[in-house]
């Protein structure tokens, strides 16, 4: 789980390129979705799984409110949010 969060810090970490904005996300939207990533991340490393049970990812709802369109970074951010939510439910 730790490897896909990663994953997605790094892509979100990365300027926005055209066929990302055309999908709709905004430079505020990302930086916004980084950031919480990087905060569940780092609450996971330090305390390790058994905190997911305390992390409510929304990720779904605000690509939604964004107007976000499918593509390859709304799906690692939804991919990352079903590890939470999965990991959630395990803990």
């Amino acid at each position: 789980m730790l490897a896909l969060l990663d994953e997605a810090v790094t892509a979100l970490k990365a300027p926005l390129g055209e066929e990302y904005r055309a999908q709709g996300w905004t430079d505020d939207l990302r930086r916004e979705v980084q950031e919480r990533i990087s905060i569940n991340r780092s609450v996971l490393r330090r305390h390790g799984t058994g905190m997911a049970r305390h992390l409510r990812p929304r990720f779904d709802e605000w690509m939604e409110h964004g107007g976000v369109q499918p593509g390859r970074l709304r799906g690692l951010v939804g991919d990352v949010q079903r590890s939470l939510v999965e990991a959630r439910a395990m803990a």
